[in-house]
């Protein structure tokens, strides 16, 4: 079934495809000069990701150290543009080295394209990262 290719539904498809653990199939969404960012990222940790193989790799170990649940507070805010959302959610789950709770609030911008993500600015929390097998990235901090 081919991904849905509004901004919303986009997201929500996405979303389920991190909770099922589907890392490849959640990277074919991007565009393949797609661009994350993360504006409020620590020391030692990207702050930009250019081009989908970019994003693959970063995404590549990430169920490996956080094992996804569920995202209880999920909004969706159209914006004058009507490729770009503003998502507010909150993502649970637990940190797989320590069995730790996972608990994150994000707020993200997020830009499609012909039913692909261009443009994806993730305003996590940097506090959350600094839990013990948080890091999935293999960051130099």
């Amino acid at each position: 079934m081919p991904a849905p290719t509004s901004p919303a539904d986009l997201f929500r498809h996405s979303l389920r495809l991190l909770l099922d653990k589907d890392i490849p199939a959640w990277v074919a969404l991007w565009a393949e000069d797609g661009v994350m960012e993360f504006p409020f990222a620590p020391d030692g940790w990207p702050r930009r990701l250019e081009g989908k193989e970019a994003v693959a790799a970063y995404m590549r170990h990430y169920p490996d150290h956080i094992d996804l649940h569920d995202f209880p507070e999920l909004r969706i805010l159209q914006t004058t543009d009507p490729r770009t959302v503003v998502v507010e959610m909150r993502g649970v789950g637990r940190l797989v080295e320590s069995d730790d709770p996972f608990d994150m609030t994000y707020i993200a911008v997020v830009t499609v394209r012909d039913g692909h993500f261009t443009s994806y600015r993730d305003y996590w929390n940097p506090l959350a990262v600094q839990q013990p097998g948080a890091d999935f990235t293999g960051s130099s901090r």
